[in-house]
């Protein structure tokens, strides 16, 4: 049987691979079951008949609150959070030819947290500003990477030792402004910089629901040039990519995407690394996977955010600690693959 369906419309031809379309399709519905399951059974239990009455305007008013304004928003940010790190991560991955070069591992996300810690911590902004600071201090981390990368050539070889070691200073950075700041501050920035939806409201949603409606289709589109340019810059070019251009674009709009979900979330570690080699594993492609990366990162998010809330019930963990956790094991059998393959 054939793997691929070929879309056709007027003018445009677009081939679908089934088993990818098929795997997208079982982590969508296993990310949103999830999602139903924590809206019932974490906490108080709400029934579903409950849930539906209070999504038609009725139910009680306690019942309301805890569905509308504390688990609901929760985990939408959590769904939307992780196809942001997910997507990022893939792009990342891609452009620097190496499992390891997630945002995450390479500063990039350490920077938007230095730049969202410095608008709220110093310049006392609220959630669009720290989330523009987030944005700024990525993309300033990501030019001082790839200019630092590119000395001498090889930048792609280089990238993610040079992001690491950026990254360690970064770190440095973060824990000198939590030291100059007030006790209060400092402990609810440490709480954010763990990575946490916990008093997540509607408008960190709407905040980075909009940034995602915006750069997600440019990113997907984009995003069909990924593979090319993982053939070399020369045959990316025979192909009629205009390297020169695209990577800085891509770059851009990846920093972008991760930087926004660090505002609303904290530098939530290892979703980006993880969400598109699970991704690429599921559904068998060589080629990198936007769409599934997001799907595969969404569902990971809300699965450790489910655990972070019911692991030390009824207090509950950052989901930071959780994704810390598994992610660490991740990246040492990760880190002994590639040890086995001599890279």
């Amino acid at each position: 049987m054939t793997r691929r369906l070929t879309v056709r419309a007027p003018g445009v031809a677009v081939r679908i691979d089934l088993r990818t379309l098929w795997v997208t399709a079982l982590l969508l519905l296993a990310a949103l079951a999830v999602v139903a399951w924590t809206v019932t059974a974490v906490g108080v239990r709400i029934p579903y008949a409950d849930i539906v009455e209070i999504l038609h305007g009725g139910g009680r008013r306690a019942d309301r609150f805890i569905l509308l304004d504390l688990r609901l928003p929760r985990v939408t940010m959590a769904l939307l959070a992780g196809a942001a790190f997910g997507m990022s991560g893939a792009v990342f991955q891609s452009l620097s030819r190496n499992p390891l070069g997630s945002p995450d591992i390479i500063g990039f996300t350490t920077g938007a947290a230095s730049g969202a810690i410095f608008a709220i911590l110093v310049l006392k902004t609220g959630a669009g500003g720290a989330a523009i600071a987030a944005v700024v201090g990525g993309l300033l981390t990501a030019i001082i990477v790839y200019g630092l990368a590119a000395l001498g050539g090889g930048a792609v070889r280089r990238l993610v030792l040079v992001g690491i070691g950026i990254s360690a200073m970064l770190v440095a950075v973060n824990s000198y402004l939590l030291s100059r700041a007030k006790l209060e501050e400092a402990q609810a920035a440490a709480t954010w910089l763990v990575g946490t939806l916990n008093g997540r409201t509607w408008e960190y949603v709407r905040l980075l629901g909009l940034a995602l409606l915006v750069l997600t289709p440019l990113l997907l589109i984009l995003g069909r040039r990924l593979q090319m340019l993982e053939l070399g810059d020369d045959s990316a070019r025979s192909l009629g990519v205009k390297v020169d251009r695209t990577r800085p674009l891509l770059v851009i709009l990846a920093v972008a995407v991760c930087a926004v979900a660090t505002a609303a979330t904290g530098p939530v570690v290892f979703v980006s690394l993880a969400a598109p080699q699970i991704a690429k594993r599921l559904t068998g492609s060589a080629a990198p996977q936007l769409i599934p990366s997001a799907v595969t990162g969404a569902l990971v998010m809300v699965v450790s955010d489910f655990v972070a809330q019911r692991l030390v019930a009824p207090a509950q963990l950052p989901v930071g600690v959780v994704t810390g956790a598994v992610g660490g094991v991740y990246l040492a059998w990760l880190l002994s693959m590639q040890w086995r393959k001599g890279s």
